[in-house]
């Protein structure tokens, strides 16, 4: 079973207030995981990288066989893909912990850069995560 994830990270700002989004759907286009919070005072990149973790963080063993994973961040995308290397020391923690949970996970991963207009459903997420000042959630079973 494939299942397609959305992330955004965004910073009013930057650094600024910022927030996550992330929302994953079935085959089927059914929504199976829908996640946004904020994150306090960062930067763009680093709210990217978060949405990012913080999908790969609340995947459970089992669940689908394929992820494919779709960001606006073409910076994300070629830095997880290994097109681009990471220079910046602040965003290499968060690349070392993105590489880490994906090969922690049973199924096969596939990241792709989108447009932002094909992006809006994570876009509204994290912005909602912004306006909301609720912490993302912790890890779990949750919808």
């Amino acid at each position: 079973m494939t299942w397609y994830a959305y992330t955004d990270g965004a910073s009013r700002g930057n650094p600024g207030d910022a927030g996550v989004g992330v929302i994953v759907k079935d085959e089927q286009g059914r929504t199976v995981l829908s996640v946004h919070g904020f994150i306090g005072r960062t930067t763009n990149n680093v709210a990217e990288y978060t949405a990012f973790k913080t999908l790969l963080e609340r995947l459970q063993a089992g669940q689908c066989t394929k992820l494919v994973v779709h960001s606006d961040s073409e910076l994300l995308v070629r830095q997880v893909n290994g097109q681009y290397r990471v220079k910046d020391p602040g965003l290499k923690k968060h690349h070392e912990d993105v590489r880490r949970l994906i090969s922690s996970l049973p199924c096969e991963v596939e990241v792709r850069h989108i447009p932002r207009e094909q992006n809006s459903e994570a876009d509204r997420l994290a912005n909602q995560g912004i306006d909301s000042l609720v912490p993302v959630p912790a890890p779990g079973p949750q919808r």
